[in-house]
C-alpha cells in the first residue's frame, strides 16, 4: 500500500541533533514527565496538492496519545512552532 508519504530523515548528526531539540521543546511545552515517549519524523508527500515536507511529532504518555503534523521540514521548525501546534491540539475537544 502506497500512502504517498516517505520518511525523509536520514540519521545524520544534524538530523539527530535537530530531532533531539524538537523532542526537548515538546517536553518543555507540554511539561512532560520522564516516562513520556516523544517521537519525531520528517515525511515527504508525493500526492498532488500535499505540502512537500512535514514533521510529525507523536507524544505517548500513559493512555494518552497526541500527534501533530507541522507542514515544515525538521530543520525549519522553531520552538514556537512546537508550542503553537500542541496548544492548538490541546484546545480541540476529544
Amino acid at each position: 500500500m502506497n500512502s504517498g508519504f516517505s520518511n525523509l530523515a536520514r540519521r545524520t548528526p544534524a538530523v539527530v541533533s535537530r530531532a533531539r531539540a524538537i523532542k526537548q521543546w515538546t517536553r518543555e511545552a507540554l511539561m512532560l514527565c520522564d516516562d513520556a515517549v516523544v517521537s519525531v519524523n520528517e515525511l515527504a508527500c508525493h500526492l498532488p496538492g500535499c505540502p512537500p515536507k512535514e514533521t510529525v511529532v507523536l507524544v505517548m504518555q500513559g493512555a494518552r496519545t497526541l500527534q501533530v503534523s507541522i507542514h515544515k521540514a525538521m530543520q525549519d521548525l522553531t520552538e514556537d512552532d512546537i508550542a503553537f501546534a500542541f496548544a492548538t491540539v490541546a484546545e480541540r475537544p476529544d
